[in-house]
């Protein structure tokens, strides 16, 4: 079995690297945004004819994050019960911290899973949250 995974149920990486590798037990997870897997597009997510953000939905963008992981997750022989790390970077602490933060909570409340949360002032592709997981295989 190699140890790089990539899967087409996730968004596709937007660059030479892949969902996840395997190192041992562990399972490492490049960052994962919200875009779908299907047609790339970010839920909620309203630009301008300038392609500046009008307006996102935090709630859509963390369920859809959140899947995205799922599906690597599950591509590499793991599963969400096997997550141990996350690390959150969210676009505005300030705005978006209280509902990422309560759909976490609704996730995650059973895993236990260590957690830190960064704000960063931008992301590769207009979306306003990532993560970057380890997780047990």
């Amino acid at each position: 079995m190699s140890n790089i995974v990539n899967t087409e149920t996730a968004a596709k990486p937007l660059g030479a690297y892949p969902h996840a590798r395997k190192v041992g037990n562990l399972l490492f997870l490049s960052g994962i945004g919200s875009r779908n897997a299907t047609d790339n597009t970010i839920p909620g997510l309203k630009l301008d004819a300038n392609g500046n953000i009008v307006s996102y939905d935090v709630e859509a963008e963390c369920r859809s994050v959140f899947a995205n992981v799922k599906a690597v997750l599950e591509a590499s022989g793991s599963s969400w019960d096997k997550i141990v790390d996350v690390t959150v970077f969210l676009t505005n602490m300030k705005k978006d911290f209280p509902v990422y933060n309560k759909i976490y909570g609704e996730y995650f409340k059973d895993v236990n899973a260590c957690r830190t949360t960064v704000e960063v002032k931008s992301l590769p592709t207009p979306i306003c949250i990532e993560l970057k997981v380890i997780a047990t295989i």
